[in-house]
């Protein structure tokens, strides 16, 4: 039996596919919200997490090293991500998080259940169609660091919160900016995030 951990913050959608998975005589499927997911990770203990990178928690940042095992006192589970092609950063922060399937969000279900097979037998999965996805994430000129910097910068937070939320100072926070507008050749911050969002970086 392979035990699924589906990760989607949007209650309707969650229950929705954890319904269609468990209809599977192999699955045995548990959700959660993001707001849990690591906790739940951790005492579950699944063979496969399947999340959905287009979480709502604050300012739109998954935690996805709390799945992995990347950050300390998370739990390692093999990660299964949903996305789509025109969030390439998305795309880059999961594959640099270690996540070893990759499914369209717009893919019918038979997909996803062969990628959770697949990425419980510890292969790996990549949707045919996100490839251009991750031709545009490898060309992106920023750093994992940066990124997760922009995403709050997008979603409104100041530079205070930015850094209390990456446990940075705020000089440091200021620097990243810095580098950020001159890496995407924008003008100031706000046309940082314009540029950023209209590659799909954010």
């Amino acid at each position: 039996m392979i035990r699924v951990l589906l990760v989607h913050d949007s209650c309707l959608m969650r229950s929705a596919l954890a319904e269609r998975l468990a209809r599977e005589t192999d699955l045995e499927v548990f959700h959660v919200p993001w707001r849990s997911a690591g906790v739940r990770a951790r005492s579950l203990r699944p063979n496969v997490c399947v999340a959905d990178l287009h979480c709502a928690e604050p300012y739109g940042l998954a935690p996805l090293g709390e799945l992995t095992g990347r950050t300390a006192g998370a739990g390692a589970c093999p990660l299964l991500v949903l996305s789509t092609a025109d969030r390439p950063g998305l795309l880059r922060r999961a594959a640099e998080a270690g996540a070893l399937g990759y499914v369209d969000e717009a893919s019918p279900p038979e997909q996803l259940l062969t990628a959770i097979r697949q990425v419980a037998a510890g292969r790996r999965f990549v949707d045919d169609s996100l490839g251009f996805g991750f031709l545009r994430a490898s060309q992106m000129p920023l750093t994992q660091r940066e990124l997760s910097v922009l995403s709050l910068a997008a979603g409104g937070a100041s530079i205070a919160e930015i850094a209390r939320s990456l446990h940075l100072s705020n000089g440091t926070v200021r620097n990243y900016m810095a580098a950020i507008t001159r890496k995407t050749g924008a003008r100031n911050r706000v046309d940082a995030i314009r540029i950023s969002r209209g590659e799909g970086w954010v």
